[in-house]
């Protein structure tokens, strides 16, 4: 399944949270994605730590955007918020992501994370910078 230039390619970090593109709608713009959280990311209290969260919702968030963006472009994370929700068990992880304001520099950005049973686990906001891909 062809994502484009941006998500056919999975970084090292990709690789590391199990990132998977489940579904890109070019109706809505919104994009999801399945990840993998391994015993590893567990903290002291078995669940997944909030680090690795955010790393979702890191990418979960980036998703919609590289998915329409040119080749020569890429984007930068310049602010994530994150709300936790519920603790997170390891496992598989749901990921949905859209754009909610873009300029020609700047897009705005929001996802959730939820578990295999659909409860949503934490929600993030973030921004981007649009640069040159070098």
């Amino acid at each position: 399944m062809s994502h484009g230039v941006h998500l056919d390619k999975r970084s090292p970090a990709a690789e590391v949270i199990g990132r998977e593109v489940l579904e890109i709608d070019a109706e809505t713009g919104v994009v999801r994605l399945a990840f993998v959280a391994k015993p590893e990311f567990a903290n002291r209290h078995g669940t997944v730590a909030g680090g690795f969260l955010a790393a979702m919702l890191d990418s979960t968030t980036a998703a919609p955007i590289l998915a329409f963006l040119a080749e020569e472009l890429s984007v930068v994370t310049t602010e994530l918020r994150v709300a936790y929700l519920r603790p997170a068990a390891t496992g598989p992880l749901f990921g949905v992501g859209r754009v909610t304001k873009r300029t020609e520099r700047e897009v705005l950005a929001e996802g959730e994370l939820s578990d295999a049973e659909g409860h949503a686990i934490a929600r993030a906001t973030a921004n981007f910078r649009v640069v040159s891909n070098r």
